[in-house]
């Protein structure tokens, strides 16, 4: 007990005289509430921050009409979407969007077709189909943007559907409705010219009796038999528009109704020149009559001849408007639509086709990527601990020597630290878009980093482990490996374009993903650049702190608890 107590005499001795190990001491102790604390704060309100992600669409629809009206399905989502704030909706020609989703500009993008509006209003056709829409997405571009974008256009297509099934239930059923009561009026119309023929019929029998009994009563007869024959014309002609009419009426259909209809016309018809017939045969035994008393027993046998006609025409009639009342009743189980077609529709008027550029597998996939920058960093941080980068101070050579032949050791061992990650990655089975490509961005990621690393902690001793690590906090939350930047702080959006994490986890992801060349050869230049000039700074700092370093590192020597 009595050692245990003097070791802790001494430490506690050791930080109050020397500040250097109570300035460690602190950042020991806040470092890792500030990982905590700095990336929960970063993510505080992400998806309140949604509007901030670019949704781009591209109206093409032309429109259509429906009743004499214009509709634009296409401008109504438009004007819809200009007052909803949970994207950053940005309407682009279709080249754009297409450019836009494939660069990351964009984290998705909907094409709304040019015959967008006429698919709406097939519903009103023999022919109903679904309308769709043309969704376009980038998974590569971020794991938690994507997912966002899909949720964005899914919402999309949603509201349209249920505007859609609104129009369906106010301009559909009540086109079919009319239809219906279209083929109950003609029918009404069958029958009552039917009757009317009938009842002209019985008077033109009725003349022609009268004719047969003998000259002296021929005129009473002809201008009966000449009645009927008015009336039997008469029914004729609206026999001749009922059957107008439900030609007419037949054209606004569906394809299997025709048929039933066309034949009740065709019967109409063929029954209103029957009763022309009988008109005309009721006229010709006038004539007869009133030419001679000796054609009478002709007149009679015309007179019949036409009754019978007359009757045959009535009966027809009949049936035929029995047959269209029918067909009004069971309209709906005689449309002819495919019930599958309908029940899709009904079901989904628009039809959301998506359009991956760089489809991933898994969202480990996805964010594959990220975590393999960080082990990267973390392992040369670890390095930079282990082994120590060494000054010149006391030796017989210049900084610049040993600067660079350190350097050399550090690569190495951030090679073969990659090479331990790849074999980890192939193990899980991970598919690689292009893996030469893959193999050479982690080695040259990898060696990027070890050069910022051991750059930090050769010019700066110490010290320059703690700016490492503070660094590694900062770019977590600001690179957009996982969560889109923009869901971000304004702080961490704006050190995005300049954190070497950022640009190294595009090159990853490039290379993992699919290749989009743009974006690979602009992080390629930014790291070669950010490490060639890292490489000159530290030659120069080196040269002239290298002796401070190595005296802050003596210090700490004879400090027992570090």
């Amino acid at each position: 007990m009595g050692n245990i107590t003097e070791i802790i005499k001494n430490d506690i001795r050791t930080i109050y005289k020397n500040p250097i190990v109570v300035l460690i001491l602190l950042v020991v102790i806040i470092l890792p509430s500030l990982y905590a604390v700095l990336n929960v704060d970063a993510c505080w309100d992400m998806y309140g921050n949604t509007d901030e992600l670019s949704f781009a669409i591209a109206n093409l629809d032309n429109g259509s009409s429906y009743n004499g009206e214009k509709i634009n399905v296409g401008n109504g989502l438009v004007d819809e979407l200009k007052n909803n704030t949970d994207f950053k909706w940005t309407f682009v020609s279709e080249d754009n969007l297409h450019k836009g989703v494939e660069n990351g500009t964009y984290y998705g993008g909907i094409v709304i077709p040019k015959n967008f509006s006429e698919q709406i209003i097939s519903i009103t056709t023999d022919d109903p189909h679904q309308a769709q829409l043309e969704f376009y997405a980038n998974s590569k571009t971020n794991p938690i943007g994507s997912r966002l974008a899909d949720s964005g256009a899914k919402e999309v297509y949603r509201t349209m559907n249920a505007k859609i099934v609104e129009f369906i239930n106010v301009a559909a059923y009540g086109k079919l409705g009319e239809l219906q009561d279209g083929l109950s009026s003609g029918s009404i119309q069958l029958s009552s010219g039917a009757v009317q023929l009938s009842s002209g019929a019985s008077q033109v029998s009725s003349g022609a009796s009268e004719v047969s009994s003998g000259a002296s009563k021929i005129n009473d007869g002809v201008n009966e038999v000449s009645s009927g024959a008015s009336q039997v014309s008469s029914s004729s002609s609206q026999v001749q528009d009922s059957a107008k009419q439900l030609e007419e009426a037949s054209s606004q259909l569906p394809d299997p109704i025709k048929p039933y209809v066309e034949s009740s016309v065709k019967l109409a018809n063929a029954s209103g020149q029957v009763a022309e017939g009988a008109s005309s045969l009721a006229k010709g035994s006038v004539s007869l009559a009133e030419g001679s008393g000796d054609l009478a027993n002709g007149a009679l046998s015309l007179a019949a001849g036409s009754q019978l006609l007359a009757n045959s025409a009535s009966s027809a009639l009949f049936t035929a408007a029995y047959s269209l009342s029918a067909a009004a009743g069971s309209l709906d189980d005689i449309t002819g639509i495919d019930e599958d077609k309908l029940g899709d529709y009904f079901y989904s008027p628009i039809k959301l086709e998506k359009h991956d550029y760089y489809s991933a597998d898994t969202f480990g996939s996805q964010i594959a990527p990220f975590y393999i920058v960080l082990s990267m960093w973390i392992g040369g941080v670890i390095t930079s601990v282990m082994i120590k980068p060494g000054t010149s101070a006391g030796t017989k050579y210049r900084p610049i020597e040993l600067y660079f032949a350190r350097l050399v050791l550090f690569i190495l061992i951030s090679i073969l630290q990659t090479i331990v990650t790849l074999t980890g990655i192939s193990l899980l089975g991970m598919n690689i878009a292009n893996p030469a490509l893959f193999v050479f961005s982690t080695f040259f990621v990898a060696a990027i980093l070890m050069i910022l690393m051991y750059s930090f902690v050769s010019a700066f001793g110490t010290v320059g482990k703690v700016f490492g690590i503070i660094l590694l906090v900062l770019q977590i939350s600001s690179t957009g490996g996982i969560y889109p930047a923009e869901l971000t702080e304004s702080f961490f959006r704006a050190l995005n374009p300049i954190m070497p994490m950022t640009h190294a986890i595009t090159m990853i992801r490039e290379s993992m993903l699919g290749t989009f060349w743009p974006n690979y050869h602009g992080a390629l230049i930014y790291l070669v650049c950010f490490g060639f000039a890292t490489i000159v700074i530290s030659v120069v700092i080196k040269r002239f702190y290298d002796e401070k370093a190595q005296y802050l590192e003596d210090k700490m020597k004879n400090i027992d608890l570090l």
